[in-house]
C-alpha cells in the first residue's frame, strides 16, 4: 500500500459564531493516496469546502480545529503554526478556487503573478520565474503564452482563468492539489476541457487532489473515491463505481435520483425531491442529521446516532439501515409523483410568442467619434434571430457564454430594446421598446433572473414584494383582502408555507428566494415566463424541487416558458422545443428528443458529447472544442462555428454564410453539410478527438 498523500482523522472544524462555537465538520476520517481524485461531495452547507480548506489549514479566522489530525507526508499539520504552513502552500499544497477571477489581482499581469509563485517557492530568478510561467501555460494548453502573461486577468475569458490558476497551482509540482468547485460557472464545452486537463496533470506530476463540487455527473467522470458529506458528518464514502452502482445512503440515493437525466425526460414526468431543508449549525441533531428528511427512517433513527461503519467490501457508511438497502429490500428515495393536469383544458391554437428576425448590436458612435475618425466599434449579440413559443409549451435556449442568450432574451422583455425585428403576444403586436407596452403585455410577460438575491429587495418582506407585482399587474384594482388571498394561493402553488410572507430575504434559502422569484413572475397569470438560468446556483436537490415546479405551473395553469440554461440536461427535462445559440446567432432548433438524441450541427453535437454523465462506466465519444468562443467584436466570417468546427470542409465554411436547411418536422439546422451527410456523421460513433 502506497503511503497516502494525506489523511484526515477524528478532524472535527468549528466556527464562532455569535460568541459560541458552532460544529461545521464532525468527526471526519478521510485518506487520498498518490495519483487519486477524491471527490467531496454534498448540498450547500454540509461542510465540503470548510473540510477541504481545513485540510490544508487554510480556514476563516473566526475557525478552528477542535480535534483530530492532519497527516500531510506523515507529519500532523494540525497544529502546525501559520508560518510553518505557509512554506507549505503553493509549494507541497495548493489550491484551485471556484471563482478564479476573485483570486488573481487585478491590478497584477499574468506572468508576474505566475512568476511570484516560482520565485518564493522555488528560488527561481526572475527570467527564470517568467519563462516557468509560459511553460505552465502551454502545459495548461493556453495558446500564445508568451502574449498571455503580458494580459491582466480581466482580459482573459472565464475558461482561460480557470487554466491560468490550474498553471499556478502546479507550477511548484505540488503533492496535493485542493479544487474547490473549479468548473461551477464554466460552459460545458470548457468544463469538459478543464477536467481532461485535471485528469492529465495529476497523472503526469504523479500528484494527489481532493474535487469539492455538487456536479454528480463531474465527479463520476473525474474521481476515483467519493465521500458524501451531510450536516458535516461523513454519511457514505466508497469508490465512484461502487457509489453510483449502488448508493447504500438514503441521501445519497436522494441527490442522484434528483438529477435531471435522460430517463426522465418525459414531458409529465416528475423529479424525485429529497424533503425538507439541510439544518443549520445552530440545529443540527444529536442523532442521526438525516433523520428528519430520511424517506425510510424508523423510530431508532430519531433516538441513537449511527456509527460510520465497514458496509460492503470497502465502503463505509452511516446508516442504521444500510443492510435492508443493500438487500434490495426497502427503496431508500422518495418516488416521484405525477403531476396534476387539468383534462378539461382544451389544446389552444397560434402561439404566445412570435419573434421575427430579432437583432441586437451594442456600442456607440459618438459626435466625437466620427470627427476624430474612429472606426465604428459595434458588438452584433443578436441576429436575425426567429422563434416561436406555443401555449402551455417550453423553449429552451442552450449555448455557451457570450452567444446571445441572455441579450435575446431581455430584449424579449424589453428590458433592452431590439435594433430591428418584430415580435406578437397571443397574436397581437409587441413593441420592442418597454415604454411603448401597455399594461396587458407587462402582465403577460415575466422573467425569472439567474440570481434570486440580486432581484429580491432586501428591504421588503416577501408579502410586499408579491403584492406590490399583483397589484401593479392586475387588470382590475384588487382589495386588500383579494392581494392577500393571491399572495397566500401562489405561495401554495411554489410550496411555500403562507408564514414566509412576513420574511425578509435574508431569512430565506437560496431555493426559497428562486420559489419566491417563481411565486413573483407567476403572480398575475402570465402567458409567458421567461426564466434565465433559474437553477444554475442551486444544489440538484433544491434544483429538482424548482424544475417540478415550473412543470407543475405549466401543467396546472397553462403557462409557457421560455428557459435559458448551459445546462443541457436541465433544459432537455424542461423542453419541448430546443434552440442553440452561437455568437448571436441561431445554429439548430428542433423538437427536444430530436435535438439531444440526433443533434444535427456540430456545434449542438459538440454541446452534448460536453455533458457530463453521472454513470463513472459511461464511455462515449467527446468532442472537445479549441479555444474559446470568439469575441462578437470580431466574428468570424462565412459560418461563425467554423474556426473551431470538428466537421471543417473548407473555404465554403470560412467565407460563406450558411443556408438553414429545415426538415419536414420543421427541425432546423444552419450549416453547409447536407442534412443527409450531417444524419450520417451523427449516427456513427465520435471518435476521441480534440479539435
Amino acid at each position: 500500500m502506497a503511503t497516502p498523500v494525506i489523511e484526515a482523522r477524528n478532524l472535527s472544524i468549528d466556527y464562532r459564531i455569535d460568541k459560541q462555537w458552532l460544529n461545521a465538520v464532525c468527526d471526519i476520517d478521510l485518506t487520498i493516496n498518490p495519483l487519486q481524485i477524491h471527490g467531496l461531495v454534498g448540498e450547500s452547507g454540509s461542510g465540503k469546502s470548510t473540510l477541504g480548506l481545513g485540510m490544508m489549514r487554510y480556514l476563516d479566522s473566526n475557525a478552528r480545529i477542535s480535534q483530530g489530525e492532519i497527516l500531510f507526508n506523515g507529519d500532523d499539520i494540525a497544529r502546525t503554526s501559520l508560518s510553518q504552513m505557509r512554506s507549505i502552500w503553493g509549494k507541497e499544497i495548493s489550491l484551485v478556487p471556484q471563482n478564479p477571477l476573485d483570486s488573481l489581482n487585478p491590478s497584477m499581469r499574468i506572468g508576474k503573478q505566475m512568476a511570484e509563485v516560482t520565485m518564493l517557492h522555488m528560488g527561481l530568478s526572475q527570467k527564470e520565474a517568467l519563462q516557468t510561467a509560459i511553460q505552465a501555460l502551454e502545459h495548461v494548453k493556453i495558446a500564445d503564452p508568451e502574449q498571455i502573461i503580458r494580459h491582466y486577468p480581466h482580459q482573459l475569458s472565464g475558461g482561460m482563468q480557470q487554466r491560468v490558476m490550474i498553471a499556478m497551482a502546479l507550477s511548484t509540482r505540488p503533492k496535493l492539489l485542493i479544487l474547490d468547485e473549479p468548473t461551477t460557472a464554466l460552459d460545458v464545452t470548457t468544463q469538459a476541457v478543464i477536467l481532461d486537463l485535471v485528469r492529465e496533470l495529476i497523472k503526469e506530476e504523479e500528484a494527489a487532489a481532493l474535487y469539492v463540487s455538487h456536479d454528480l455527473g463531474t465527479v463520476a467522470q473525474l474521481c476515483d473515491y467519493v465521500t458524501v458529506l451531510y450536516a458535516g458528518e461523513v454519511m457514505e464514502s466508497a469508490s465512484v463505481q461502487d457509489l453510483f452502482a449502488k448508493p447504500l445512503h438514503p441521501y445519497t440515493a436522494g441527490l442522484l435520483s434528483s438529477l435531471p437525466n435522460a430517463n426522465h425526460g418525459e414531458r409529465n414526468s416528475r423529479l424525485s425531491t429529497i424533503d425538507g431543508v439541510a439544518p443549520s449549525l445552530a440545529e443540527r441533531s444529536s442523532v442521526c442529521v438525516f433523520a428528519e428528511r430520511c424517506p425510510v427512517a424508523i423510530e431508532k433513527c430519531h433516538n441513537e446516532k449511527p456509527p460510520l461503519e465497514q458496509t460492503v467490501g470497502n465502503r463505509l457508511g452511516r446508516c442504521w439501515r444500510w443492510q435492508e438497502i443493500d438487500s434490495g429490500d426497502i427503496i431508500p428515495r422518495n418516488k416521484p409523483q405525477g403531476f396534476i393536469t387539468e383534462n378539461n383544458q382544451k389544446e389552444k391554437s397560434g402561439l404566445v410568442l412570435a419573434a421575427h428576425t430579432i437583432s441586437k448590436q451594442f456600442g456607440e458612435y459618438s459626435l466625437l467619434d466620427r470627427l476624430l475618425g474612429h472606426e465604428k466599434n459595434y458588438v452584433q449579440a443578436v441576429q436575425d434571430v426567429s422563434l416561436g413559443v406555443g401555449h402551455s409549451m417550453t423553449v429552451g435556449i442552450v449555448g455557451e457564454s457570450g452567444s446571445g442568450k441572455t441579450t435575446l432574451a431581455r430584449a424579449i422583455v424589453a428590458l433592452i430594446s431590439a435594433d430591428s425585428g418584430t415580435m406578437e403576444l397571443l397574436g397581437t403586436p409587441l413593441p420592442v421598446e418597454l415604454n411603448k407596452r401597455d399594461k396587458n403585455a407587462l402582465s403577460q410577460l415575466r422573467m425569472i433572473f439567474q440570481n434570486p438575491n440580486d432581484a429580491l429587495n432586501p428591504y421588503q418582506t416577501v408579502e410586499t414584494t408579491l403584492g406590490r407585482t399583483f397589484k401593479v399587474l392586475s387588470k382590475e384594482n384588487p382589495s386588500a383582502t383579494e392581494i392577500s388571498e393571491r399572495i397566500e394561493e401562489v405561495l401554495q402553488a411554489v410550496g411555500l408555507a403562507a408564514a414566509y410572507a412576513t420574511r425578509y430575504p435574508n431569512q430565506l434559502s437560496g431555493g426559497e428566494k428562486q420559489r419566491v422569484a417563481l411565486a413573483r413572475a407567476s403572480i398575475a397569470n402570465p402567458a409567458l415566463i421567461i426564466a434565465d438560468e433559474p437553477t444554475s446556483s442551486l444544489d440538484v436537490s433544491v434544483q429538482a424541487t424548482i424544475l417540478n415546479l415550473l412543470k407543475d405551473l405549466r401543467a396546472q395553469r397553462g403557462a409557457s416558458y421560455v428557459v435559458i440554461s448551459h445546462d443541457l440536461d436541465v433544459i432537455h427535462y424542461l423542453s419541448d422545443w430546443i434552440v442553440v445559440m452561437y455568437l448571436g446567432e441561431i445554429m439548430e432548433q428542433g423538437s427536444s428528443e430530436k435535438v439531444y438524441e440526433l443533434p444535427m450541427h456540430p456545434y449542438t453535437e459538440a454541446l452534448l458529447s460536453a455533458i457530463p454523465v453521472p454513470d463513472p462506466t459511461a464511455r462515449h465519444g467527446h468532442i472537445r472544442l479549441d479555444g474559446d468562443i470568439p469575441s462578437p467584436r470580431n466574428k468570424p466570417t462565412g459560418c461563425p462555428f467554423h474556426t473551431r468546427c470538428p466537421r471543417y470542409i473548407g473555404d465554403i465554411c470560412k467565407h460563406e454564410a450558411p443556408p438553414i436547411r429545415t426538415t419536414d418536422d420543421g427541425h432546423q439546422i444552419r450549416c453547409h453539410i447536407p442534412l443527409d451527410d450531417l444524419a450520417i456523421t451523427q449516427k456513427q460513433s465520435t471518435p476521441e478527438r480534440t479539435v
